[in-house]
């Protein structure tokens, strides 16, 4: 596994959010979040670029004036993801593949993929995806149409395919957050569960913290 992937990967729901999407991106950052995805399933082309170059440009500009730049990552669009300078893509199999996505992103940035069952995880594991998403893990109410509940064991199973790193999704919860990382995710895709909260940025911080917890140290 070359690729070191942050433990926690928020991701910026513009169907859930209660502010915008700078206020919560710019939150995240501050709270040492260092990979940020940004996922608006019924946005028109226009405002998914408009929205995704606000961002990339704000925690461009952190980067270069503070201590950190959290990796940007836009959901579904490749080529959206070039125009705005974000540093990968996510896609899923409605998508561009990975190689597609790649092709047109280069080969500097992350290109991520969703998977739902080992067949497809394996599929992932013969592409040049930096990481692979496996999920959904727990029900979740952040997706219209979510996939079919693949839990914990399969996560172990899932482990075993791929040395990839394996960012877990769908309905972690903080309180879960402890049994996924022991279950083989090197990083927890998480957006209700810190979009709905009081305090984000807290609870942000919390991931991280018990990601120290189960590992014991900073991984390197």
């Amino acid at each position: 596994m070359s690729l070191v992937i942050p433990p926690l990967y928020a991701i910026i729901d513009a169907a859930l959010l209660k502010t915008s999407e700078l206020s919560f991106a710019e939150m995240m950052a501050e709270s040492g979040v260092e990979l940020l995805q940004y996922r608006n399933k019924r946005a028109t082309s226009r405002q998914l670029f408009e929205a995704s170059q606000s961002i990339s440009g704000r925690l461009s500009r952190r980067g270069r004036i503070g201590d950190y730049g959290p990796r940007f990552i836009v959901n579904d669009r490749a080529d959206i993801a070039l125009l705005v300078k974000a540093q990968g893509v996510h896609v899923g199999h409605d998508d561009l593949s990975v190689d597609e996505a790649r092709a047109v992103v280069g080969p500097d940035a992350w290109v991520g993929v969703s998977t739902h069952s080992l067949a497809q995880l394996d599929a992932a594991d013969k592409t040049s995806a930096d990481y692979i998403a496996f999920g959904p893990i727990f029900a979740t109410t952040s997706k219209e149409n979510p996939d079919p509940v693949v839990g914990l064991d399969l996560l172990r199973e899932a482990r075993g395919h791929t040395r990839k790193p394996l960012v877990a999704i769908g309905g972690i919860t903080l309180e879960r957050a402890a049994d996924t990382f022991q279950a083989g995710a090197d990083s927890l895709a998480v957006a209700r569960d810190l979009i709905a909260c009081e305090n984000p940025g807290i609870r942000a911080q919390l991931f991280l913290q018990e990601a120290a917890r189960v590992w014991g140290r900073d991984r390197g």
